[in-house]
């Protein structure tokens, strides 16, 4: 039978003027009909543009060579442009990570479903309209007639991704190329996604899946490829690569999932390069393949001081009937030294508590005190001065930066309101700068010129300057990969054990919650629905919310 993708010795790369930046290396890639394949890796493996090379979208710039490159028995590397419009959407439709991103801002769901039909208008038609309704309901989007007028930002982050896949199904293409679909969204509108993506993948439909999320690859891949620093390090059955891989890499990105038992210990490795590049070919070995597990610094709570006490709140956005309630009689404490999480779905009012306890949002009712003392009830100038006892950290760390700043000017902010000045200023970027693993070398970098991970810990090193009591990190790692995740996580275990700085840590992510955190607090709908012992609460859960966020966890089978 022939293969759908049949590719061999790929080799993709962009020259620059006196060099070349190989991204992919002799990547051999092989799908048939039916079939599900996952490509996995750490960002910057050469996951997403072995991807894109399957639709003509890796640039011009992209210098693509192969023994073998076809796609449905024809060589694409005698593809033109119009060839490969032609091929999008008819033969590999195409599923992007962020689907606020991908679909048109300007256009209504109606004329970009229209676009993927290959219709050119939408209204006046009424088959179009008829065939446009039922593309949304096959992938579960409730009043289908409602949604075809609305525009991608009236729609949630889970329907937005549904409208997306619905785009790239429209023609029933052979192939489904999934490129992180689920990454940032929470585990209830992860967990729609994935049922959406295995009702396809049962129904016969060919899916090549791109993820660092080994556990929606155990749940949806039959076959997996490892891939790093732009090469296959590992391939096989999905089932037999999980459970006793033969690669150390492979065993990394395992370990750097968090879970219960990976609570009180380190996430990150601790293996050096030449033993992470070799391979164990001895199945009986391979299971052996574990690195040794390194306990996390011990912390120091003081559950007599109350580092943080919000009593009461609640806070509604807009007037009269079209006001909603956001925040509902929310309470909870935090001690000095501790971890709290709070968790729950998109919209469930997480952020705007942060925002409050932040005192960038004013509550309608209800109060917070930081340390013992008044803080939502004072002024922003009463406020000023106790502000670098504050600090945050947000999910986006490029956008909290300052392009124009340089690493040593951007964490050096953060020491202005506590008057750190000259040489010990120098002194104390560099010794955070060290404490998250940087050094002098970025003192003079820019934003862009970091990688995801470098900016988070430029954040996290930010935040720490001036030696906070409090620190509110809200989502700071649900845009990263597994094993950045895992580097950041451990850093701020460390560190917050260190300092001794209390910890409000806001996530869509129980797993990451669960290794993290001391206790946690559970929202829905702006109320919270349970509180406790994060081991209680995640092995014993009460409410029924709680459980059904459990269960939509996906795990590796």
């Amino acid at each position: 039978m022939t293969a759908l993708i049949n590719i061999r010795n790929l080799t993709i790369s962009f020259p620059k003027r006196f060099e070349s930046n190989v991204v992919v290396r002799g990547l051999d890639l092989t799908i048939h009909r039916g079939e599900s394949v996952a490509l996995v890796g750490e960002s910057g493996s050469g996951k997403s543009v072995t991807a894109r090379s399957l639709v003509g979208l890796t640039g011009q710039s992209a210098k693509i060579t192969a023994d073998v490159f076809e796609i449905d028995g024809e060589n694409a590397l005698d593809f033109h442009e119009r060839k490969w419009r032609q091929l999008r959407g008819s033969k590999i439709g195409f599923v992007l990570q962020d689907a606020l991103v991908s679909l048109d801002p300007l256009r209504r769901i109606s004329q970009q479903v229209s676009d993927a039909l290959g219709n050119g208008s939408f209204f006046g038609r009424r088959d179009i309209h008829d065939e446009s309704v039922t593309l949304l309901s096959s992938v579960g989007i409730p009043n289908p007639v409602q949604r075809l007028p609305q525009y991608p930002h009236q729609l949630s982050g889970g329907l937005r991704q549904r409208a997306l896949i619905a785009t790239a199904i429209a023609r029933e293409p052979a192939l489904v190329i999934a490129d992180e679909p689920t990454t940032a969204l929470d585990a209830t509108v992860q967990k729609q996604i994935l049922d959406l993506l295995a009702e396809r993948r049962q129904a016969g439909n060919t899916l090549l899946l791109i993820s660092h999320d080994l556990a929606i690859v155990s749940r949806l891949a039959d076959r997996v490829l490892v891939m790093r620093n732009g090469e296959v390090v590992e391939e096989g059955p999905t089932a037999e690569i999980l459970s006793a891989p033969s690669h150390p890499y492979t065993r990394q990105l395992l370990d750097a999932i968090p879970s219960v038992s990976s609570r009180g210990y380190r996430l990150a490795p601790d293996l050096d390069n030449s033993i992470q590049s070799t391979p164990v070919k001895n199945p009986a070995v391979a299971k052996q393949v574990e690195r040794r597990k390194v306990l996390l610094p011990s912390k120091s709570i003081d559950s007599k001081r109350k580092m943080l006490s919000v009593e009461h709140l609640s806070k509604r956005y807009g007037s009269g009937a079209a006001a909603s309630l956001v925040v509902n009689d929310v309470s909870f404490d935090l001690s000095a030294g501790e971890a709290l999480g709070i968790v729950g779905e998109s919209g469930s009012g997480k952020t705007t508590v942060a925002r409050i306890v932040l005192g960038l949002v004013k509550p309608d009712a209800g109060n917070v005190s930081v340390d013992g003392r008044p803080w939502s009830e004072r002024s922003e100038g009463q406020r000023r001065a106790h502000r670098a006892g504050i600090q945050l950290i947000a999910q986006d760390a490029l956008s909290s930066f300052d392009p124009r700043y340089t690493v040593e000017r951007i964490v050096g902010e953060s020491l202005d309101s506590v008057a750190v000045f000259g040489a010990e200023r120098k002194h104390r970027i560099l010794e955070v700068l060290d404490s998250v693993r940087l050094g002098p070398a970025f003192l003079n970098r820019h934003p862009r010129e970091l990688s995801g991970g470098q900016r988070q810990r430029v954040a996290i090193a930010r935040a720490f300057a001036p030696r906070p009591k409090l620190l509110v990190a809200d989502e700071p790692v649900s845009a990263l990969d597994v094993s950045i995740q895992a580097q950041v996580l451990d850093l701020l275990a460390e560190l917050q054990a260190a300092s001794g700085t209390s910890l409000l840590f806001i996530s869509h992510d129980l797993g990451v919650v669960h290794h993290l955190t001391d206790r946690v607090v559970v929202m829905k709908e702006g109320r919270v629905v349970e509180t406790g012992n994060v081991d209680s609460v995640f092995s014993a859960p009460r409410h029924s919310y709680t459980q059904a966020l459990l269960e939509a966890i996906p795990g590796i089978a």
